[in-house]
């Protein structure tokens, strides 16, 4: 028996913003007849994540590419990975059956065939809907949670700044570091993304950074203290503003650097003499560096949604046709919290 998929590949390589034409929706043969020695698994895709480091592994050239075995580069034709939840269609792997429920790296399309050794575990949702398992409980979930907690060691009444604020990653810093007992402040794109930081997520304050001409200026408004944890999700004159009004000792965890994804000459230039003076430190990390602290995570996180401390922040489109602009519009600011594409139904 064969399905047909459809799954998305890019035309070219794409060094500047993504657009419609980069990308093509392509189609070929998935046979669901197994060798059942063959220790391959058919997955029906259900939820696939959407993600800003996607993009650097489309360019010709990207020093990221080298770096992690999961941002290796794409080659223009090829079918595309990314986490995702999906459901075992077919199984020739003992360790699966065909009904499981699973996450894992998928395709940016309808089925993933996974080959022996790749990244496919058993899930139990655990009363939670799968995308919660793409998101606030997966990869992202996770480099929120590690970044906040093992790279910045946040004490309680600590001042913490959050850029990027309502996205995937920086939504969740935040509220981890209210529930944990910080002062947080967060920067997003719009007044409508700042009062939902302020209204929904319980930031203490936010302010909408396109409003504003002199960032140093404007951080020192909102943190007349000085600031003691930084999570970095933009890089550029973001971070600079960032590290001219760190306090001693303050720490930074580079997450991400979208404002350099698009425009390579938009760099971040800190003053070098307020990290040696003020004994700042910036680390930049990825979350499987942390998949040793998992389990932890998972059970915070799981606590704090069941009492309602944390709430989930989703932004979900339907249909694998729809993953190119889902992509295209993180990079001009209009997706809300997590970006997921939902491919089918369970």
């Amino acid at each position: 028996m064969e399905v047909i998929n459809r799954y998305i590949t890019i035309k070219n390589h794409v060094d500047g913003a993504p657009h419609d034409s980069d990308f093509d929706l392509t189609s070929s043969p998935v046979s669901l007849s197994l060798d059942p020695a063959s220790g391959e698994v058919i997955v029906k895709n259900l939820y696939v994540s959407i993600d800003p480091y996607q993009l650097n592994r489309m360019k010709s050239h990207s020093s990221s590419q080298k770096s992690s075995e999961f941002a290796v580069a794409i080659t223009p034709g090829e079918d595309i990975d990314a986490y995702g939840v999906g459901k075992v269609v077919a199984s020739g792997n003992p360790k699966f059956d065909k009904g499981d429920i699973v996450a894992g790296l998928l395709k940016w399309g309808e089925f993933t065939a996974v080959k022996p050794g790749g990244m496919l575990n058993k899930l139990d949702p655990m009363g939670f809907p799968l995308s919660y398992h793409v998101g606030i409980l997966g990869f992202s979930g996770l480099t929120a949670y590690a970044g906040l907690f093992e790279i910045c060691k946040p004490k309680k009444g600590e001042k913490v700044f959050v850029s990027a604020a309502l996205g995937s990653v920086g939504n969740l810093v935040g509220q981890f570091a209210k529930a944990f007992g910080c002062y947080v402040v967060g920067s997003a794109g719009s007044k409508a993304k700042v009062a939902l930081l302020k209204e929904k997520l319980g930031f203490d304050d936010a302010f909408n950074y396109r409003e504003e001409t002199d960032l140093k200026s404007t951080l020192t408004r909102y943190f007349p203290d000085g600031i003691d944890v930084y999570f970095d999700n933009v890089g550029g004159q973001m971070q600079e503003a960032a590290v001219s009004n760190m306090n001693i000792n303050g720490r930074i965890a580079v997450c991400g650097v979208i404002s350099e994804y698009t425009d390579c000459e938009n760099r971040a230039a800190p003053s070098m003499i307020d990290v040696i003076y003020k004994r700042i430190k910036i680390q930049g990390f990825l979350a499987g560096d942390y998949l040793n602290i998992f389990g932890d995570f998972l059970s915070t996180t799981c606590d704090h949604l069941r009492t309602g401390t944390i709430q989930p922040l989703e932004d979900i489109s339907d249909g694998v046709e729809s993953i190119p602009s889902a992509l295209i519009n993180i990079f001009r600011g209009q997706n809300i919290g997590k970006k997921i594409v939902k491919i089918a139904e369970e």
